[in-house]
């Protein structure tokens, strides 16, 4: 793994940013695409629906073992997802 050398990156103390926004976002994304409700969803992760709901309007943050097991639910591999959503973070926002 390459390092860049002295670069600072400040860890956001809030859980309220533009990228968890975006995070958060995405989740709900993948899950539209793969036609499931927040009801679906949560069946196949055995949670109860406000489970989804809450993630998804960031009442809950997801640890990354949720994380990975949510992935699966959907279809989708960890690193395809990282993927997807750095393409996503980086695309030019339009006026």
């Amino acid at each position: 793994m390459s390092r860049k050398p002295n670069k600072v990156i400040s860890v956001p103390k809030s859980a309220f940013t533009l990228a968890n926004d975006e995070f958060r976002a995405m989740l709900k994304v993948l899950r539209i695409e793969e036609g499931l409700s927040q009801s679906e969803l949560a069946r196949r992760l055995g949670l109860p629906q406000s489970y989804v709901s809450k993630y998804e309007t960031g009442e809950r943050r997801l640890a990354f073992l949720d994380f990975v097991l949510l992935c699966d639910a959907l279809d989708i591999s960890i690193v395809d997802f990282v993927k997807r959503f750095d393409q996503e973070r980086r695309r030019p926002v339009a006026d």
